[in-house]
Parts: C-alpha cells; sequence; structure tokens
C-alpha cells in the first residue's frame, strides 16, 4: 500500500512536468529556426498532451483523486518560464529545459522500478514509454546545445527579449506541493485569469518583437557597413588580424558576397545542387556562413535545412551522440 501512494505521488508530479513539458514546447515553436524544427516541436507538444492524458488516466485507476490543480500549476509555470527567462541567454533557457527532461527522466524511471516491485504492468508499460520520449528529448536538447556551441545558430534562435526581464526563471522550475481538495474546486476562476493575463503577455511581447526587430534590421545596416569600411581599411594598413575580425563579424550578419561563401559559384548553383554542396562542408565556421547568407539574401527553407542538419550532425560527433 505504502508503494501504491509512492506511485501515486509520481504519477501526479509527472502530470505537473509533464503539462509544462507540453506548454514550453508550444512556446518554444516560434523560436523554431525551420519549419522542420516547427513542426518536430509540435509534435513533441501533441506527444506531451498524450502523455499527459495516459498519465492522469493511471493515476486514476489506482484510485488517485483527479486533480485540477496540478495540470494549471503547470500551464503556469511554462508561462512563467517562458516570460522570466527572457534575462538569459539561449543557452541558459535550453539548460532549465534539459533539465525539466532529466527530472521527467529520472521520475519515471523511478515509476518504473515501483511498477515492476508492485506488479503493475500497465503501469510498467507507461513508465517506459515516458523514458524513451525523455531519452529522445534528451539527445536533442544536448544537440541543440552543441550547435549553440559551435557557433550556431542552432535549431532555436533566441527570442528579441531574450534579455530584458527578470532572473526569475528558477521560480517556474521550483519545486511544487500539491495542494488540498480545497483548493482544486476554487481553481477554475483563477485559472481563467492567468490564461487570459498569459494571452496579454504574449500580444504585448509580440508587438516589442516587431518594434525590436525592426529597429535591429536599420542597425545592421549601418553597421554592416561601417565593418565592410574598417576591414579595408586594416587590409591596406597591413593589419591582418584587425580585418579577420572585421570579416567575421560580417560573416555573422550575413554580409557577405557570394564569392566569398565556402561554396564556389554559389550563386549559379540550382537547389538541388547547392543542397548537395552544403551537405559536404565540413567545418562549423563554413556553414554558418553559408546559414547567414541565405537567411540575410536568398531565404531558401531546402538550403537552410540542409545546412541545419549538417550542423546538427558535426554537433552529434561533438557530444557522442549516433547519427543513425
Amino acid at each position: 500500500m505504502a508503494d501504491n501512494a509512492k506511485i501515486i505521488n509520481q504519477l501526479r508530479a509527472l502530470v505537473l512536468l509533464t503539462q509544462t513539458e507540453e506548454q514550453i514546447a508550444r512556446t518554444r515553436v516560434a523560436q523554431a529556426r525551420t519549419d522542420a524544427v516547427r513542426r518536430e516541436l509540435t509534435q513533441n507538444a501533441d506527444h506531451a498532451a498524450e502523455r499527459t492524458q495516459a498519465i492522469t488516466e493511471q493515476l486514476r485507476a489506482l484510485g488517485g483523486v483527479p486533480d485540477v490543480v496540478t495540470p494549471a500549476i503547470g500551464r503556469l509555470s511554462a508561462v512563467l518560464k517562458a516570460t522570466f527567462e527572457q534575462v538569459e541567454p539561449l543557452e541558459e533557457a535550453l539548460l532549465q529545459d534539459l533539465q525539466l527532461e532529466h527530472q521527467l527522466l529520472d521520475r519515471a524511471t523511478y515509476v518504473k522500478v515501483l511498477a515492476e516491485k508492485n506488479e503493475l504492468p500497465k503501469v510498467h508499460r507507461l513508465a517506459e514509454r515516458l523514458i524513451a520520449a525523455h531519452k529522445a528529448t534528451v539527445e536533442w536538447l544536448t544537440v541543440v546545445l552543441a550547435e549553440e556551441a559551435l557557433g550556431g545558430p542552432a535549431a532555436l534562435q533566441p527570442t528579441p527579449l531574450q534579455r530584458v526581464a527578470g532572473g526569475a526563471a528558477r521560480a517556474a522550475n521550483a519545486p511544487y506541493r500539491f495542494v488540498a481538495n480545497a483548493v482544486n474546486e476554487a481553481l477554475d476562476t483563477a485559472q481563467q485569469r492567468r490564461e487570459a493575463a498569459g494571452d496579454r503577455l504574449q500580444e504585448a511581447a509580440g508587438k516589442a518583437t516587431q518594434f525590436t526587430g525592426a529597429v535591429r534590421e536599420t542597425l545592421e545596416v549601418g553597421r554592416a557597413a561601417t565593418l565592410r569600411r574598417a576591414e579595408r581599411i586594416a587590409r591596406r594598413e597591413g593589419n591582418t588580424q584587425a580585418a579577420e575580425t572585421a570579416k567575421k563579424a560580417r560573416e555573422e550578419l550575413g554580409d557577405v558576397t557570394a564569392d566569398e561563401l565556402p561554396i564556389k559559384n554559389y550563386d549559379s548553383l540550382s537547389v538541388a545542387d547547392t543542397v548537395k554542396a552544403v551537405k559536404q562542408l565540413k567545418t562549423p565556421h563554413d556553414i554558418n556562413v553559408v546559414i547567414r547568407y541565405e537567411e540575410t539574401h536568398k531565404n531558401r527553407s531546402n538550403v537552410a535545412s540542409a545546412a541545419q542538419t549538417q550542423l546538427a550532425a558535426l554537433a552529434k560527433e561533438a557530444v557522442g551522440v549516433s547519427n543513425d
């Protein structure tokens, strides 16, 4: 009986964390760099919702009281996380995502052992399903972080407000205590208010994103011209180091000509030939230069996806993840 109580408590925690996982995945969709990543994140969110339902069913089968607080806290914690993490660089937000996935994986593993001991085959199968899903997500996030470490751009791009708000993201990941049933009954109204507040917050963030994007575009045009002039002067004066620094900054902005790309006759190649050539690139620098050029000049989704896939292959190699 005591072990059953442990399983119920863990399933309650898993509902909360999985609900948070789903909402975070939906938040990350807007940060996807390519359509392929966008589709993958959408599928991940849908699968998390399915897992939430499966966990809830097992919780009820074991006699656990249906809980409306847990899912609501999951949604709220995701909104808080998405809001407050803006103060941090993208890699910090992703590391927190990874921390959440590790917690889900560890709890699922614990439930699996408890279910095996107590001869609960349905719970055991559910735990195995959760373990497989979270292992895959841990691997994916590890690769995305490796892409960023290799110079990026990663599969996810930072929001314009990524460094603005407070460092309270940790509060969204803090442990939650499950409250009394009386709170469950009173939650519906509070939940609606929270969701409405979240909608208003997202609308404001969207307007800020549009404004920030326009300002950034104006600044980058002037900065690119300044960098080109600085590079010319540095080369004329024989200052190779300064010239290369200016060139790297231009590459980051995508302000390079086709002749400067690591693929010969780039602009004259068909999409198919460009994709083929991109797959032959072997260094993060060369791949990143092509990605920035595509984003700035051509914006061809097939080419960008091929470059991103090649960068991901290098990232997997760096962290020891199989490309199979």
